[in-house]
């Protein structure tokens, strides 16, 4: 092997290193990693899952978030610490930005991948979401991973392919959200095979197909197992039913059938929630207040109601849930990182000894510079939907533009899902927006590129 061989074995490995260092940086500024009220759940359900499954020790709740992310993380952290699961996304992150941006860009791809990350790790909230203990950052690898699996599959090597489906299959169970999504992108792609130049992909479709069952099945079977109900989340709080009620066509249905209905909301017609977080998460609430049997039966009505209210005012509930979706897709703020009393006092409950080394983060005191990255984030966006147009003009990349059309429809399609089935939140759609960045840095490195890429097997969808 001559030098050059040598320096080309050991370019990838170290390139994803740096690269994971560099997407780490939020964690490390903050001297802790980024934590939200949900990361309780996914850390505390973990160890009783565990124990359940390898012990037969059983516990009365096992926490109603993905039971296949929360037992994925346990060996990550034994609750002891949670740095080996921001290196664990980072890494992930890292690795699968490598194949895309190996597959679009085959000439010097070291210099351009390490340049791609560094702008995303600086402007971007990709670094923020890789810091933080939440499955969110998987769903941008998962789609990513669609990519690599369906169209670029000839620039994958064996030992590159099979841990790539392994964790897009990962990212699929860690969340509902990443289900649904891929299972759009899934069936579109499904949809395109009526056209022949798609039918090569159709090896690529079906794995992809299969991935997204097996994720599934895990789920409905862990689910089954441990609460005896076969489904995809057994204990999910009744969010549509908040959306509804949040829009205010559930309270003005309410409002006028109850005298037919026997809804388990009558009984709250006098203080009805105006705001989905009010129903589910203030205190007080009728979510939180109600009694486990309640819960069960306000998941029961959650369907019919619903579909009662749709009936009822159609066209008021479409105008709402557009401009959900649209208020969802051009809300990308990162603000989601303050200091919340819940969580400080419950984070030592689950992992012993994390109250001393949070409590000297950044985050615990809510001095994160949240407000400066939301700007720099916002126009990092804005500034790369014109530039993705230009570049791709100025040099035709047919697998970039592949990509471009698989992204651009999934970030629309996140916005839609999140702003229509749950609540407002910034955070829903910055954890996948960058990826337009990614879309813009990809084009121009391909139009500065002396020499267009040789793509012979690509195509576009």
């Amino acid at each position: 092997m001559n030098d050059r061989e040598r320096r080309g074995k050991f370019a990838e490995p170290l390139s994803v290193m740096v690269a994971a260092l560099l997407l780490c940086w939020p964690a490390i500024y903050n001297r802790y990693p980024l934590l939200f009220p949900d990361s309780i759940s996914y850390i505390g359900g973990g160890s009783r899952i565990a124990r359940v499954l390898f012990l037969h020790q059983l516990s009365a709740d096992y926490g109603m978030r993905s039971l296949v992310y929360s037992l994925t993380l346990q060996p990550f952290h034994w609750n002891l610490t949670l740095w080996p699961i921001v290196l664990l996304n980072a890494l992930i992150t890292a690795w699968i930005l490598w194949l895309v941006v190996r597959a679009i860009l085959p000439r010097h791809t070291v210099a351009y991948y390490l340049g791609i990350v560094a702008i995303l790790s600086a402007f971007t909230s990709a670094s923020w979401y890789v810091s933080l203990i939440m499955p969110d950052i998987l769903g941008p690898a998962l789609y990513l991973a669609i990519y690599l699996l369906v169209f670029a599959r000839d620039t994958l090597s064996k030992t590159e392919h099979i841990p790539l489906a392994v964790i897009a299959c990962l990212a699929t169970a860690s969340h509902a959200t990443h289900l649904m999504l891929a299972t759009i992108l899934c069936a579109g792609l499904i949809v395109l095979l009526v056209f022949r130049p798609m039918r090569r992909h159709t090896r690529g479709i079906a794995e992809v197909a299969a991935i997204l069952t097996i994720a599934a099945l895990t789920q409905i079977a862990l689910n089954a197992y441990l609460y005896n109900q076969p489904t995809l989340d057994a204990r999910r709080p009744p969010y549509l039913m908040a959306r509804i009620l949040g829009d205010g066509t559930g309270r003005d249905y309410l409002q006028h059938h109850c005298s037919d209905h026997q809804w388990l909301l009558c009984d709250h017609l006098a203080n009805l929630p105006t705001t989905d977080d009010e129903f589910l998460w203030a205190e007080g609430s009728i979510w939180s207040t109600a009694t486990e049997g309640q819960q069960q039966q306000l998941r029961r009505e959650e369907l019919p109601f619903v579909l009662a209210t749709l009936r009822a005012y159609p066209r008021q509930q479409l105008s709402h849930s557009l401009d959900n979706a649209w208020q969802q897709l051009i809300n990308f703020d990162i603000h989601d990182f303050d200091s919340n009393t819940w969580m400080d006092a419950a984070l030592p409950t689950v992992l012993p000894g994390a109250a001393a080394p949070y409590s000297r983060s950044r985050q615990a005191r809510t001095a994160l510079p949240e407000d400066l990255f939301s700007t720099l984030h916002f126009w990092t966006v804005v500034i790369s939907l014109p530039a993705i147009l230009i570049a791709l003009a100025l040099r035709r990349n047919t697998r970039l533009l592949t990509l471009t059309l698989l992204i651009l429809p999934a970030v629309a399609a996140n916005a839609a899902l999140t702003g229509i089935l749950s609540d407002l939140d910034g955070r829903y759609q910055a954890r996948v927006v960058w990826l337009i960045p990614l879309l813009a840095l990809l084009a121009i490195a391909s139009a500065l590129s002396p020499v267009p890429p040789r793509t012979p097997h690509s195509s576009t969808l």
